[in-house]
């Protein structure tokens, strides 16, 4: 089961920045999603391919440890499983970015972290602690200042505002059981590979039954493609060191990439999508990074604690 960050300080910052780019980079792919949204493609269908793009160059990435690759029960269970977790909440991100707005869609994802902590606190995954929890509270008031001020010069159809609710949930529930069923021995990139196949094969009923008659028009014009393969980029790159973060730090810490994404995506929609830029912007972006750098001191000690009682436990002769 994977950790909260040691109290080395190189690790911290690898967690620190993997926070960051994972958090940045969810908030494009929801960008990526617009465009290709304003192109009239297919929406279900464009990301079950570039998540299919994503798997084959993570296991080409994978290839000289192939060694270590393995294929049985528990890792099938938990690639199709993950992948459907990681895909519902991007499937309905997509669908809904038409209707609500890129903004809106990144919002979202600010609400996950109290969910996965109340979840990881009741299953015992996570210690009851209080420094952490006002981290969790302080990003997660900046997450409800973005969606009242977003509510407030309007966002968008009722209905997918209130459907897009479901979103955090699913993403709580895909961190918690990444890391409850976590398999040992495999290569990261293998794994991460496997995830974004199990999440494109839980896609392609769904983008068959609906898309079918439009699947050409991925592959009908150069910009099209090019959109194609950016948002396989950026797939590639986002899971990889998500699972890397979430093996780093485990499911509570990793649920921060939201409040990243809900200020990233809100900045992006509205400095290049045109869209309104909620009055109290400045006062929620202020609170998030305050909640996250208030949970990254609690976290950083919590490690310190741990290391310093294991020095002090006296060693069997």
């Amino acid at each position: 089961m994977a950790n909260t960050p040691t109290g080395h300080k190189t690790d911290v910052i690898k967690a620190l920045g993997c926070l960051l780019l994972v958090g940045t980079l969810l908030a494009l792919s929801l960008s990526v999603a617009k465009f290709a949204d304003a192109m009239a493609l297919p929406r279900l269908t464009f990301l079950m391919v570039a998540m299919a793009g994503a798997s084959a160059a993570l296991l080409l990435l994978s290839l000289p440890k192939r060694a270590r690759w393995r294929v049985d029960r528990r890792i099938i269970e938990y690639a199709l499983v993950s992948g459907i977790l990681m895909a519902m909440p991007n499937a309905l991100g997509f669908l809904a970015v038409r209707h609500v707005g890129a903004g809106f869609v990144s919002l979202s994802f600010a609400f996950p972290i109290l969910v996965t902590w109340l979840l990881a606190v009741l299953l015992r995954m996570e210690s009851l602690r209080w420094d952490r929890l006002g981290g969790v509270l302080l990003g997660l008031t900046g997450g409800v200042v973005l969606a009242l001020s977003k509510a407030s010069v309007g966002g968008g159809q009722l209905g997918w505002s209130l459907l897009i609710l479901l979103l955090p949930l699913t993403l709580a529930m895909g961190n918690i059981y990444r890391t409850w069923r976590w398999p040992e021995g495999v290569p990261l990139a293998y794994l991460t590979g496997l995830v974004l196949a199990g999440a494109a094969l839980g896609l392609l009923p769904v983008a068959i039954s609906t898309e079918s008659a439009h699947i050409g028009a991925l592959f009908a014009s150069p910009a099209a493609v090019g959109l194609l393969l950016v948002e396989t980029g950026i797939f590639t790159v986002l899971y990889l060191f998500f699972f890397i973060l979430q093996r780093l730090a485990g499911p509570v810490y990793l649920s921060q990439i939201g409040t990243v994404a809900a200020v990233m995506g809100t900045a992006i929609a509205v400095l290049f999508l045109g869209e309104s830029a909620p009055p109290n912007l400045a006062v929620a972006g202020g609170l998030v990074i305050a909640g996250t750098l208030v949970f990254q001191y609690a976290a950083w000690r919590a490690a310190q604690s741990s290391t310093r009682s294991a020095a002090h436990q006296p060693k069997e002769s």
